[in-house]
């Protein structure tokens, strides 16, 4: 029993069978006849067999399929003792086990006959089907158990026949077992004993599942719709067996074995539904059930008959929901050519396609771009005619007759015959005959009346463009930069003009249109060397003519004093070809700009300007044209000097007399400022040009200044400096502490009564630069203010006028009295 128990465990340890099993039903056809009382290890084999099968059953999932069919149990020598003893079933494991139990041996082997009958009990004919047969010897009653396993497969949708020799040494019963197994793609297997038919076992049930083949379910809406991409409820069903239940999705993915099945589809939205039968074969497939159609209705009318591009008015009713459109499409393209949304109304206008042909006019759900409705219409072509010239000059503006359709955005072009493109165009909106210019470069060209829409060409016309003559005239040589006359011959269209370029490049150094006539001033470059005059055609830059010039070297002077100092304006003497524009600087050596510059047209001498700092500079003649320097001459700028003659104290505020001595340039001026103030910074200034003394206001500020001479110049620099100290001012007021509102107040004051100063009236708290009233200081002391009519707290108060400074306050009060 030791193998026994080894076999039956083994049979435990086999969850694949169940996966194997789910899809497929399965009979064991296990042999009850005489010979199974032999014994192994002195146990009976049917015994080992009962054993094996129980532990069998035990380890099989719920959801197996599985039944009995035994032979040679009931009667001896009786080849038709086969018994179907349990159907196949997921609830037949204690029945099978009981059964099992009971078997007595006593008869034949009638084995080929028994399994025919399970093949037939499992219906292999319509459903796949799987015998597992288990005997000990030789058939005994079947004469060929080959043919009939054959026929077997040749007749089932899916039949396995698997076969486990028990104990079996007769080669005959071998062979016999091995070709039943191999007509019907089973598994042939030998068991000696308990432990080997456990193990067998256990390979033919995991060898048995049931192939299984993709299928997916979809819904389409109504006969002409499309996918339904919404969720849908699916139910699949073989026979009574449920394979899906209540399933939410738009599709369905399964893998099912062989066989007839019935799959039912409900859309929730509308509740309608669908049932299809179908079969699984051997292939892989897609079912489509057709749901009733959930769209709405439509319409669209349009004539039968259309040109080319033309739009016409199409009439449509629909649904009209945000992004529905009408369309005009070649019937087998689920896009269009064009189209127009609904929302613009109906009729809807329509272009037509360019191209002639049959089409639809269509009305398009937006969702889920399906087409509501449909019309026929025949689109004719569009006719167009093209007249002008045979033979006409490069780049020349030619009247180009036309017929057409005159659609917006139309046009007639000059073309080159294997190009797709153009040259040059004009707009049929500009009318017959269209104005076109021609290429720039002879040849043969195309004249091409141009449908907007995918650039369709409608007509054709070949034309001749000629090569256009063109000549120059001028001197030999010339001086850089000079302006010199050119005599020219040539088209003179719109843009064309007159150019010096480098030989080698395509482009131009300067250039005179055209239209200022013949001859026309043409500037020369600025420098010296071999150069080509051309006469361009504007139209790609098209070089008509050429003429070879030599511009040479001009020649400049300069005579300047080789000094001067800091600021000032000196003389200076030049020569040169006084070109517009051309101008003397001064300038830093090594730097391409300048401190200062003066036009040459001023005249020679001119006056020029050095600069404020020390140093050596460079004087220079230089040609307008690309800054070219004709002429240098270097100087020597010298720095310059100041003094100051100026009261050490003052009070702030006041006006102090400073006596100067300087270079007094125009600009220069005196400052008060503070010491750590930049040269260009201060409170106050006056320009030296005032004269020696000059008068300089100081700040209202006590403390420590500085009084400065600026040199202006270019940059301003302080030349001389001198220390001032600023003493504090002091007022005072004089005036009764309460004064009836309204009334006319004398008051008395001293201070140091500066321009602008004045004694004001303001409430308590309020800036110093507000005031209810006040008078200035300059209409002496005492003085009288008329007072405001509201009482409350007031201040009188002296301010400065430089800064609204405060110097003193008293306060008051305006009273109510009365009457």
């Amino acid at each position: 029993m030791t193998g026994f128990r080894r076999a039956a465990l083994a049979l435990c340890l086999v969850p694949a069978l169940a996966a194997a099993q789910e899809d497929s039903k399965s009979i064991l056809v296990l042999d009850a006849s005489g010979s199974m009382w032999g014994q192994i290890d002195g146990v009976a084999k049917i015994t080992i067999a009962q054993g094996v099968v129980g532990d069998l059953l035990s380890s099989l999932p719920e959801t197996q399929a599985l039944g009995l069919t035994a032979y040679g149990h009931r009667t001896k020598g009786d080849c038709t003792d086969i018994q179907t003893l349990v159907e196949p079933g997921t609830a037949s494991r204690d029945a099978i086990a009981a059964q099992v139990n009971k078997l007595r041996p006593r008869g034949k082997t009638p084995m080929t006959d028994a399994v025919i009958q399970a093949a037939q009990a499992l219906k292999y004919t319509e459903d796949p089907a799987t015998v597992i047969l288990v005997s000990d010897g030789i058939e005994t009653c079947n004469p060929d158990p080959c043919a009939a396993a054959r026929a077997l497969e040749e007749a089932g949708l899916d039949l396995t026949v698997h076969v486990v020799g028990f104990d079996v040494s007769d080669p005959e019963a071998r062979r016999q077992m091995q070709c039943m197994a191999d007509e019907t793609g089973g598994q042939f297997l030998l068991a000696a004993n308990a432990s080997e038919l456990g193990k067998a076992l256990t390979e033919v049930t995991q060898a048995q599942p049931a192939a299984t083949f993709s299928t997916r379910f979809v819904a389409q809406d109504g006969a002409e719709g499309g996918t339904i991409e919404t969720p849908l409820v699916w139910d699949v069903r073989r026979g009574d067996e449920v394979i899906v239940d209540f399933q939410q999705s738009a599709s369905l993915d399964i893998d099912l074995p062989a066989g007839s099945y019935t799959v039912t589809v409900l859309r929730p939205d509308d509740e309608s539904s669908v049932e299809k039968s179908f079969d699984v074969t051997d292939a892989t497939q897609t079912v489509t059930l057709v749901l009733p159609s959930s769209l709405p209705e439509a319409l669209v009318s349009g004539a039968e008959q259309a040109v080319a591009g033309s739009t016409i008015p199409v009439t449509w009713e629909g649904p009209d929901e945000d992004g529905d459109y009408v369309t005009v499409s070649r019937p087998d393209d689920k896009g269009y050519v064009n189209y127009t949304y609904t929302r613009d109304g109906t009729p809807a206008q329509l272009v037509m396609p360019p191209e002639p042909g049959e089409y639809e006019l269509r009305y398009v759900l937006r969702d889920g771009r399906q087409t509501l409705a449909t019309q026929a219409i025949t689109v004719t072509a569009a006719e167009a005619s093209l007249d002008a010239d045979g033979s006409v000059p490069t780049g020349a503006t030619i009247p180009v007759t036309w017929t057409g359709p005159d659609y917006d955005g139309d046009y007639i072009a000059v073309s080159e015959p294997g190009d797709k493109g153009y040259v040059n165009y004009s707009y049929t909106r500009d009318g017959t005959p269209a104005q076109l210019v021609m290429p720039p470069e002879p040849g043969t060209y195309e004249l091409r009346y141009f449908m907007r829409q995918d650039r369709t060409v409608l007509a054709t016309r070949m034309i001749e463009v000629t090569a256009l003559d063109a000549s120059l005239e001028a001197a030999e040589t010339a001086e850089v930069g000079a302006d010199i006359p050119v005599t020219w011959t040539g088209p003179d269209y719109e843009g064309d003009y007159i150019a010096v370029s480098k030989p080698d490049d395509k482009g131009y150094v300067n250039y005179t249109y055209t239209r200022e006539g013949a001859p026309l001033t043409l500037k020369m470059p600025s420098e010296p060397g071999t150069y080509e005059l051309r006469y361009f055609m504007r139209q790609d830059r098209t070089v008509l003519a050429t003429r070879m010039i030599e511009v040479t070297e001009v020649s400049a002077t300069l005579n300047v004093a080789p000094t001067g100092a800091a600021g000032s304006d000196i003389p200076v003497t030049w020569t040169g070809p006084d070109y517009e524009g051309d101008y003397i600087t001064v300038s830093e050596i090594g730097e391409d700009g300048y401190v200062n510059y003066t036009y040459t047209r001023e005249g020679s001498p001119l006056d020029l300007t050095l600069p404020a700092d020390a140093g050596t500079y460079e004087i220079r003649y230089v040609m307008r044209q690309d800054r070219t320097v004709l002429a240098t001459k270097t100087i020597e700028v010298s720095d310059v000097s100041a003094t100051l003659d100026v009261v050490t104290e003052a009070r702030a505020g006041a006006s102090v007399l400073v006596t100067w001595d300087g270079p007094g340039y125009d600009k220069d001026y005196v400052t008060v400022a503070d010491a750590n103030m930049a040269d260009n910074k201060y409170h106050f200034y006056t320009y030296t040009r005032e004269g020696s003394p000059l008068l300089l206001r100081l700040p209202a500020e006590p403390g420590t200044y500085e009084i400065r001479y600026v040199a202006a110049g270019d940059s301003p620099r302080v030349v001389a400096r001198n220390q001032i100290t600023l003493t504090e001012v002091t007022a005072s007021i004089d005036a009764p502490e309460q004064v009836p509102a309204g009334a006319v107040l004398g008051l008395d004051w001293d201070g140091p009564d500066y321009k602008g100063d004045y004694i004001s009236l303001a409430r308590v708290g309020e800036p110093d630069n507000k005031y209810s009233t006040y008078k200035h200081t300059s209409e002496d002391s005492p003085l009288v203010l008329k007072l405001p009519e509201g009482p409350g707290k007031y201040e009188l108060r002296y301010v400065m006028g430089q800064g609204n400074k405060v110097l003193f306050r008293k306060p008051i009060e305006l009273t109510y009295e009365p009457e």
